[in-house]
């Protein structure tokens, strides 16, 4: 399935078969980009820019509306997507699922959370139980239309509904995974491509750092 990524500020990216993505490396690290009193520079893949992210208001599973405040307690890995969605979804959110508990292993504490850009299908029951289902820590949101929409401008995000069948439709998404931090907010991202193992890696990294 198509994926597309698009930033009205920045341009647009385009997200080949199966999530992988026609931009080089080099392009997407300074479609981000950086910034010379970078405290985590040791930390990142890529440079990044401090103007991704912030405040959200969505629903959890239980109904009830949360802030970025209530939710990002600790190292948070934040991933947009739906739970219709056929592959992209799940393998990465179960792979920031492994991310994280590699990082137990570690002795280090981190949470994933999902959050629904599909808020037609994607009842705060269905988020919750898709969260709940890929690990017990995975905080599942969505929220209506206007909520869902400004938590993913926020974080720069892409999705748009596709025509066809009104119950059954596909959902165009881009696929980052962010690394939000309590206090300093976000900090990095993760390609589609990278490994539970190598996430861990830099997730630890700015975890000792900080």
């Amino acid at each position: 399935m198509t994926r597309t990524l698009s930033y009205a500020a920045i341009g647009a990216v385009v997200v080949l078969l199966g999530g992988t993505y026609a931009a080089s490396a080099g392009w997407l690290d300074s479609l981000f980009g950086g910034s010379s009193e970078d405290v985590y520079a040791d930390c990142r893949q890529g440079a990044v820019a401090g103007d991704i992210g912030g405040p959200f208001e969505l629903v959890n599973k239980d109904g009830a509306t949360v802030t970025d405040a209530d939710v990002i307690t600790e190292p948070t890995l934040v991933y947009f997507g739906y739970t219709f969605c056929p592959d992209v979804c799940p393998f990465d959110t179960a792979r920031n699922a492994e991310a994280v508990d590699l990082l137990a292993e570690r002795g280090m504490s981190a949470t994933p959370v999902f959050i629904s850009i599909d808020p037609e299908r994607d009842t705060p029951e269905a988020v919750g139980e898709f969260a709940a289902n890929l690990h017990p820590k995975m905080i599942g949101l969505t929220g209506s239309d206007e909520q869902v929409k400004a938590a993913s401008q926020s974080y720069r995000t892409y999705y748009k509904k596709q025509d066809g069948d009104p119950d059954y439709y596909l959902v165009d998404h881009s696929t980052f995974t962010y690394l939000v931090l309590p206090e300093a907010g976000f900090v990095d991202y993760f390609r589609r491509e990278v490994t539970p193992e190598q996430m861990a890696d830099r997730v630890a990294c700015f975890i000792e750092a900080t």
